[in-house]
């Protein structure tokens, strides 16, 4: 059950992620189709998008395992034959959510390569 409950967080959280990048990628449409019209790559606006989406998420992961951290060292008495800080299980859910990220970035980014310049110039 708690697996179950692990699973659905960690898809409610991609999903979150998903609306969060694609809606940053659709504010800076006109800004990727000047940099596309001034002669950016597809892969350079690709790579520009899933680095800044990932720099977010590194620190987002630094934040929360100090949370998690504190808050168990101060719940550690209430448990009995396992420890508060395990940092295997840190490092495995570090590595899981930066996955669910990349998936969550991939789409919109791709969507961002597929802007046409002048297209993206006549929106306002």
């Amino acid at each position: 059950m708690l697996g179950a409950f692990a699973v659905t967080a960690l898809l409610l959280a991609a999903i979150g992620i998903y609306g969060v990048l694609s809606l940053a990628v659709a504010r800076r449409r006109r800004e990727l189709g000047i940099r596309m019209a001034l002669g950016a790559e597809r892969g350079g606006v690709l790579a520009l998008i899933l680095g800044q989406a990932m720099s977010i998420a590194a620190a987002g992961r630094l934040v929360g395992a100090a949370g998690a951290v504190i808050a168990g060292r101060a719940l550690g008495g209430l448990l009995y034959g396992v420890t508060a800080v395990d940092p295997v299980t840190y490092v495995v859910c570090g590595l899981v959510l930066a996955a669910a990220v990349l998936a969550a970035a991939i789409v919109p980014a791709a969507r961002a390569t597929q802007v046409h310049p002048m297209v993206a110039l006549r929106s306002a």
